[in-house]
């Protein structure tokens, strides 16, 4: 069965399958064969494979006959075609995890190893990491590539993100390789993203390297991992080949590896000997017309513009004319200025990059993702990219609170409109629509997070504007109302999962299973439940278990719509006046609730200054100076007050509800009622 199913899939060349569609299995070879393949013979034996009879000899030797025809006809395929050829000296591979599971830090492994760095240079942790948002949050927003060279072998290297709202840039980037390093940690093993990453590069048939990181964990458990990891594949219909995977076991943050989880070596040399034996090598047509697929976009204060991507055939040289053209045949002329190939953790000019390896260039200023750059007679266009619908909305609009035009830069609605659509450009799983008004503009992307990341990009660069509620995107299929579901993923310790459970439960979750798990006191809660019910869940999980609750997300799907969701019980505290707070008032404000601000701040009528402690909103005098008369009976009194509570732009963007708006500018992140919607009954 195993000979058959590789002679399959030696034959799929042949064919002309593209990779994704794997012969792992008689069922895929018989639906995929050629016409003149799937005669009689090969549906009876596909229906005799799950019985006894599969042992039959007469079956046995057509089996034989097919693997023969097969390698027959891929031989003959060689011969034809001699263009075709492997290139040894290139691995394409991309390093994908879930969050906080170590990719980062073992590219930094990586790097120093393959001698990119000298040995008296001063390198700063997550050295890929190069926003300042990365560098803040802990995180991967954006892929990146580099190159290391190991025993003469160029080693392509893309990072990319983590998290489930940024699955858009590893659907991108998986375009480019031919191979995947799947990272998982030592002990939480698989988790949501993990799922995510691995269907999307077994659709694509690539092969996949699992890493075990984090070995040195005290309670690590690799054999738990690698079997939960194995089920995962199976579970995600990989083929048999797929199923067959290298194991890996590292430490990315000491950088060591090895073949067995208590046998590491003093380097990472065992991992860079399993991706150069493991990972396929590119199979190309180097003399063929050119076809460069791009998949990426970068800037460059002095070059412009920069396109990477990797070229799929035929050569890209240094001031060549091109053609830039899409599936639907909308074609221009351009030509090439620059070039530039990864090498060693730069970009490094080049005169020829040829098929199979990635490389940038500038000089095309109009070039977007998901075109091709073709040869000018002879060119082809490839496949466009296509990632995932969005399934959270926003409002992006000008800013028109008393405050608007202090300390932005850019407030009108055309600098608005022209830096959202500039987005689009690179952000493949962002759209933007205009509003209901000249100056008002929807935004949908994968999660709140990746919109609070263009937020706060946009607020660094000196926008100042106003943003709405995140509202999920609902679907309407034969009369039914679907909304967007995720499986959420809670690791909480055992004497805070009730609170968590009952917490769940009131956003219309569905419990799909509960384990204990391999960390001390902690249980591992799995459900389902609508996206709607995840807004302003985060902060509302971390009060209920003081803290110690993590949460991960992945999409589902669409499913029927769950019925009213109450994500917020509490009202706010609304500024009564415009003027600057002062210690007197605010020591009378704080029995009706926690307020967000000190003493000495402006504000302004309409303002959030903090949330009631019941349901409905409160307006309240928070600038209320004390009486200069009767100074003897008035005498001084103790004014002590509570720490504000400090919300981030995240936190903000939970908190508001849907008559409220949140307030950005460059220096300032406020909360206000929206003045165009009636507002709640005050209590």
């Amino acid at each position: 069965m195993a000979a058959f199913a590789h002679a399959a899939s030696a034959a799929a060349v042949q064919w002309d399958h593209s990779p994704a569609h794997s012969f792992g299995t008689a069922k895929s070879f018989a639906d995929q064969a050629p016409a003149f393949l799937r005669l009689p013979t090969f549906i009876s034996v596909r229906h005799e494979l799950p019985g006894d009879a599969l042992h039959s000899r007469a079956r046995k030797s057509k089996f034989a006959a097919a693997a023969r025809n097969a390698l027959a006809m891929e031989e003959s395929s060689k011969a034809r075609d001699s263009k075709t050829s492997v290139r040894t000296d290139v691995r394409n591979i991309a390093i994908v995890a879930h969050v906080d599971h170590g990719k980062t830090t073992l590219v930094d492994a990586m790097l120093r190893q393959a001698k990119v760095f000298r040995d008296n240079q001063s390198v700063q942790e997550r050295i890929m990491d190069s926003n300042d948002l990365e560098r803040e949050r802990g995180i991967t927003i954006l892929s990146k590539n580099t190159a290391i060279r190991y025993k003469g072998t160029k080693i392509n290297i893309i990072d990319t993100p983590g998290h489930s709202d940024f699955g858009g840039e590893v659907e991108r980037v998986l375009n480019m390789v031919d191979g995947v390093l799947l990272l998982v940690d030592s002990v939480e093993g698989p988790m949501p993203q993990t799922r995510f990453v691995l269907k999307k590069a077994l659709e694509l048939g690539q092969t996949v390297v699992v890493v075990v990181n984090k070995v040195d964990r005290p309670s690590a458990r690799p054999d738990y991992v690698v079997n939960t990891t194995f089920e995962l594949f199976v579970e995600l219909d990989a083929s048999d080949e797929q199923c067959d995977f290298q194991v890996v076991y590292a430490s990315g943050i000491h950088g060591k590896a090895g073949l067995e989880p208590d046998q590491l070596a003093d380097d990472l040399e065992p991992l860079f000997e399993a991706v150069i034996r493991c990972i396929p090598e590119p199979r190309v047509d180097i003399e063929g017309p050119l076809q460069m697929l791009i998949t990426n976009l970068d800037y460059d204060e002095h070059k412009g513009r920069i396109a990477i991507g990797r070229v799929h055939a035929g050569r890209v040289m240094k001031g060549m004319e091109v053609k830039v053209c899409t599936p639907d045949d909308r074609c221009r002329n351009a030509k090439i200025n620059e070039l530039f190939e990864y090498d060693n953790f730069a970009r490094v000019p080049a005169d020829v990059v040829e098929a199979g390896d990635i490389c940038c260039l500038s000089g095309i200023d109009d070039v977007l993702i998901g075109e091709t750059l073709a040869d000018k007679i002879d060119g082809v266009p490839l496949p466009t990219i296509t990632v995932e619908e969005p399934t959270v909305r926003m409002s992006f609009s000008v800013n028109t609170s008393p405050f608007a035009g202090r300390e932005g830069k850019y407030v009108t609605s055309r600098n608005l409109r022209d830096r959202l659509y500039r987005e689009l450009e690179r952000n493949l799983a962002m759209k933007v629509e205009d509003g209901q008004t000249a100056d008002t503009f929807i935004v949908s992307g994968r999660g709140t997070l990746h919109l609070t990341i263009l937020i706060e990009n946009m607020r660094r660069e000196g926008y100042e504007f106003l943003i709405g509620p995140p509202k999920v995107i609902n679907r309407e299929v034969k009369g039914k109302k679907l909304e967007p579901y995720e499986d959420a993923i809670v690791e909480v310790p055992e004497e805070y999962v009730g609170a968590v459970v009952d917490l769940l439960g009131k956003r219309r979750g569905q419990m799909l299973d509960m384990s204990t798990s391999g960390s001390e006191n902690t249980t591992v809660v799995k459900y389902r439940m609508p996206t709607r019910g995840l807004l302003g869940l985060r902060n509302a999980m971390l009060t209920a278990s003081r803290g110690t609750a993590l949460l991960n997300t992945i999409f589902y799907g669409y499913d029927e719509w769950a019925g009213e969701i109450s994500t917020r019980e509490q009202g706010s505290l609304v500024a009564f006046e415009t003027g600057t707070t002062t210690s007197y008032a605010l020591f009378s404000c704080q029995d009706r609730g926690s307020l967000f601000l000190g003493p000495g701040v402006d504000i302004y009528k309409g303002q959030i200054i903090g949330i009631h402690q019941r349901p409905g909103d409160l307006s309240l005098n928070a600038c209320k100076r004390k009486a200069a008369t009767n100074v003897r009976s008035n005498k001084e009194a103790t004014v002590v007050l509570a720490s504000p509570v400090e919300l981030s732009l995240d936190d903000c963007v939970e908190y508001i509800q849907e008559d409220e708006l949140v307030e950005v500018t460059p220096l300032s992140i406020r909360m206000c009622k929206n003045p165009k919607i009636p507002q709640k009954k005050r209590s």
